[in-house]
């Protein structure tokens, strides 16, 4: 009976160890698991700011070659700041994040003490126990006790099992220790690592407020040249007005040749139908079927809305609106310095300006290329766009403006990313391309088409 109950004493005890170790591996497996995730995330956000970091800076250079200030350069400098601001909330999240693991880290250390500090205290009590029966005669004493053999057997187990359970205990204490040490050397890390972030923070707010200053300096210079300021918005109107004058017509051209194109179609198909005899057919029928093909015709040949399509045409703009979102920039690196519709001059006070594009500021030479497969449809020269590129895919059209050069030729089928030429420079040193979408005469927001970088 006494076997009995220092056995049931023993039991709980075990189960209660046991317990403790299931509680914490699985949560502390689950916090590393969304550390881990969270983390790279994070990481991967912060290499992406850095990059359109270096991407700014180089295009800031550039427009600050030139010692007179421009808008080039204050947009430039805009851009900068924006991602500066993402900068540092990037490293606020991952502070944030970090000091979150911080506290599971030190929870998890004082649980793991705690849970080292019963396992000792019972390992404590069972070589005590253990103790008033350490010499073999004891041992054998307590066996030959026993009043029967069932009695001899169960005394033998506990004897078994009790060596077993210290031996498991003394494992349990060694695996416990070593996991405080990997968690306290993590948790060193971590706080050292929250000390340089904090210390990467503070440097980038003052690369944040040397940004704003700089920014005020060549607000103020510019607010001094308003006269060349509206000068060089008036002659950006005019080109703007000619390049939309240029669209529209070369879209009504495209929709009138392709209605010509649908109406010979059909007038050929009629002049087939007409011709045909056949023994089962009337002459009758033959004549609603001709007169249908005519009239399909000369619906074709009277829309002027929009473009007639073929199957082919058809497959190829219904391929470009299904990758609305996800086109490609038309150039590799830059930001966009100037958004579509409607907007507040940057400097200029009470003047409003309109964007028919997007404008992309990039670096000098940068390549410009097509967005999606299509085919080359106007390439022209617009005074205060310089070249454009004009090219239709189906019923949708993409313009390209402001080029320097152009490497491809009207009537030429592209593919998508395919160079089409180089973006122009101005005299202040701000290259920039414009980049329109149109569908049949309708301009559309071209933000809504390009993937993000």
């Amino acid at each position: 009976m006494r076997v009995k109950s220092r056995f049931g004493q023993l039991l709980p005890l075990l189960l209660l160890c046991w317990a403790v170790l299931l509680l914490l591996l699985p949560t502390e497996a689950a916090a590393q698991r969304s550390g881990r995730k969270t983390k790279a995330q994070l990481e991967r956000e912060r290499r992406n700011t850095l990059r359109r970091i270096r991407e700014t800076s180089r295009i800031l250079e550039q427009t600050q070659r030139q010692k007179q200030a421009s808008v080039g350069q204050l947009n430039a400098l805009k851009e900068k700041l924006n991602v500066q601001q993402n900068v540092i909330k990037d490293i606020s999240n991952e502070l944030r994040y970090l000091e979150t693991d911080v506290r599971q880290t030190e929870t998890q250390v004082q649980r793991t003490r705690q849970s080292l500090e019963q396992l000792k205290a019972e390992y404590a009590r069972l070589i005590y126990a253990g103790s008033k029966t350490a010499n073999g005669y004891n041992r054998i004493m307590f066996l030959f006790a026993s009043e029967s053999f069932n009695q001899l057997m169960l005394r033998l187990r506990y004897i078994q099992q009790y060596a077993e359970v210290r031996k498991a205990q003394a494992a349990q204490i060694s695996n416990t220790q070593q996991r405080l040490s990997t968690q306290l050397t993590g948790l060193r890390v971590k706080q050292n690592e929250k000390g340089q972030l904090l210390n990467t923070q503070l440097s980038e707010k003052r690369n944040l407020l040397t940004l704003k200053t700089q920014q005020d300096q060549v607000v103020t210079k510019l607010t001094q040249q308003e006269q060349n300021l509206r000068q060089e918005l008036a002659r950006r109107q005019q080109g703007v007005r000619r390049l939309d004058n240029l669209i529209a017509q070369r879209v009504r051209e495209e929709i009138a040749r392709a209605a010509r194109r649908a109406a010979a179609r059909g007038a050929a198909t009629a002049r087939r139908s007409s011709g045909a005899t056949s023994p089962s057919r009337s002459p009758g029928a033959t004549s609603r079927t001709g007169s249908a093909a005519e009239a399909a015709a000369e619906t074709a040949a009277e829309r002027t809305d929009r473009v007639t399509l073929t199957p082919e045409t058809a497959e190829l703009a219904s391929s470009f609106r299904e990758n609305r979102g996800r086109l490609p920039w038309p150039v590799g690196r830059g930001f966009i310095s100037q958004r579509f519709g409607r907007h507040n001059h940057p400097v200029l006070k009470n003047v409003v300006v309109e964007n028919r594009g997007v404008d992309i500021q990039t670096t000098s030479g940068e390549p410009v290329r097509a967005v999606y497969d299509g085919k080359v449809l106007t390439v022209a020269s617009v005074p205060g766009m310089n070249t454009i590129v004009m090219v239709q895919h189906g019923d949708y059209f993409t313009v390209y403006a402001k080029l320097r050069s152009v490497s491809v030729s009207e009537g030429q089928t592209i593919q998508a990313r395919q160079p089409i030429g180089t973006v122009y420079t101005d005299a202040e040193g701000t290259a920039e391309v414009q980049f329109q979408v149109w569908h049949n005469s309708s301009n559309l927001n071209p933000e809504n088409w390009l993937g993000r970088k």
